[in-house]
Formats: C-alpha cells, structure tokens, sequence
C-alpha cells in the first residue's frame, strides 16, 4: 500500500487511525501510516450552489413555485463537524429553505411576494447561518431567483396589467385631444383678432386714401364738388372689382344683372341717410332748447308785490 496521498487546493482530507478521526491533510503530498491510517473522505471548501424549488401559497390563496439559490462553503475551522456531523448537507439545507419559505410567503399576497422577494431571501439566508453554523458550514447568500405563479393566475395579471395600461393610454390621449383642441381655439381666436386689426386697418386707409384723393382732384378741378368726385371714385373702384374678378380664373362669384348707373343712385341714398341723420339731429337739439325755454316761463316770481296806490 503506497504510504503517500495527494490532496488538491481548496480540499481538505480526514484521516483516521485504525477507525478514529486523527487529523486533517492540508493540499499538497501528505503521509499516512500504511495498514493504521486511511483517509476516511475529502471535504471540497469552495463555495457552491444549491438550488431549492419550494411550492407554496400566498395569503389570497394562490399556488406559486419559489425558486431559492443557497450558496454555501465549509469553514475551515469546523471541518471536522462538516463531515462527521451531517450525512447529507444539501438535503439538509433543502429541507430548512422548505421551511422557511413556507412559513413566511403564506403571510404575503402575491403581489407583494414579487416585491418583498429580498425580504424573503434574508430571511432565509438568516435561519440557515444560524442552523448551519453549528455543522461546520458558512451560508454566502440566499437569492430567490425566480417566483412563478399557476399559468392561468399569470394571464389573469396579464390581462389586469394590459387593462391598467389601456386606460392610462386613453387618458393620456384624451388630455392630448383636450390640448390640441385648446391650442387650436386660441390659434383661432388669436387670427380672428389679427384678423379684425388688419380689416380696421385697411378700412382706416381706404378712408385716408379716399379724403387725399377727393382733396387732390377738388384742387386740379375747383369746379367738382365732393359728391361728384365721391362718384367718380366709386365708379373706378367699380371697375377695378369687375377686373380683378375676371382676372382670377378659380372665381366662383356670381354676377347678379346691374348697371353701372346704379352707383350713382348708392351713392344718393347714403347722401339722403347722411342729410336725414343731420336734420334729425337738429330736430332733437331744436326740441331740447324749447322745453328748457318754456320750464324757465313758468317759474313763480318770488318777488315783493308793490301796493296798491289809494285813490
């Protein structure tokens, strides 16, 4: 029997004497009595990985499946109570995940497990470093890596979450409307008032051009009067309208039957309208005058009476 063993790093080897523990073989070319001592097993101190699916309910009764990665390691200073103390550490470390997942997600309603998943994790990660402690064995993390409801609870949520998002959706779209709407009416009240100035505008300075081109003609032709003039404006602005009519090719204006002479009567009605507003004008102040006269004759005179001379 060769007396001589090989230990690999991040192993340790237990050897016994004649059945009962003596030491324990470092990494490296180790010794050993031939026939008295034997290596009883190896310990692997690396950390590894043990992944738990643990089936449970939440509190409002929904069946999920919980899924929790243990990472754990042998401390080097209870190698001993990692081997002789535990015949299967993975299924003991299972059973305490089963526990304590079963313990703590009943109390949570399923919404709330997705949330509270680290919550869940440190706990678990807690009791198991406590409990394993004492079997020579140190817990890294505790991670719940996965948390997976029944299949027709996930398209419940799905449905509930894709409702959520459509009404969102048409609420925000009917605030864009409402925006759009309002940006709109004030566009349009703002070009209305632009709109209405350049008409005011406009009118102004056919007015002015109106009054310079009547004071202009009066004095190249001191006979006209104003009306004859005013006539004569009208006309050209007559046929410049008609002009400009026939210029546009996409008119869709329709001429009624008249004559140009019409004008000249247009332009007698508003003089009449004009002279008609005037008297009447002058009727109304006629009429106040008088009934302030006639109010003052008829004040009683407080003066004294003189006496009657005596015969």
């Amino acid at each position: 029997m060769n007396p001589f063993f090989l230990v690999q790093q991040q192993t340790a080897a237990l050897v016994q004497r004649l059945g009962k523990y003596t030491r324990i073989a470092e990494p490296g070319l180790n010794f050993k009595i031939p026939f008295i001592e034997t290596v009883a097993g190896r310990v692997n101190l690396r950390v590894r990985q043990l992944d738990v699916d643990v089936e449970t309910k939440t509190e409002d009764n929904v069946f999920v499946k919980v899924i929790v990665s243990v990472q754990f390691y042998v401390l080097k200073d209870k190698i001993y109570d990692a081997f002789y103390r535990l015949d299967d550490p993975e299924r003991q470390i299972r059973s305490f995940v089963f526990d304590v997942v079963r313990a703590r997600v009943p109390k949570i309603k399923l919404d709330d497990v997705f949330e509270k998943k680290d919550e869940i994790a440190t706990v678990v990660k807690e009791e198991l470093a406590q409990v394993m402690d004492d079997f020579g064995y140190g817990i890294v993390k505790a991670l719940v890596t996965d948390i997976d409801p029944d299949a027709k609870v996930k398209d419940a949520m799905n449905e509930i979450n894709a409702a959520q998002r459509l009404r969102v959706a048409a609420a925000e779209k009917g605030e864009a409307e409402k925006v759009l709407q309002v940006k709109a009416a004030e566009a349009e009240a703002e070009s209305k008032a632009l709109s209405g100035r350049g008409i005011a505008d406009q009118r102004q300075a056919i007015v002015e051009g109106l009054k310079e081109s009547v004071d202009q003609f009066q004095k190249s032709v001191t006979d006209a009067s104003a009306t004859e003039v005013m006539n004569l404006v009208l006309m050209t602005q007559y046929f410049d309208t008609l002009k400009e009519i026939g210029n546009n090719s996409n008119s869709n204006t329709i001429l009624l039957p008249h004559s140009p002479g019409h004008l000249t009567d247009l332009a007698g009605q508003i003089r009449d309208a004009m002279i008609a507003g005037e008297q009447a004008a002058a009727n109304v102040t006629a009429s106040r005058k008088t009934k302030s006269s006639d109010s003052k004759s008829q004040t009683p005179h407080t003066g004294t009476i003189p006496p009657t001379p005596s015969e």
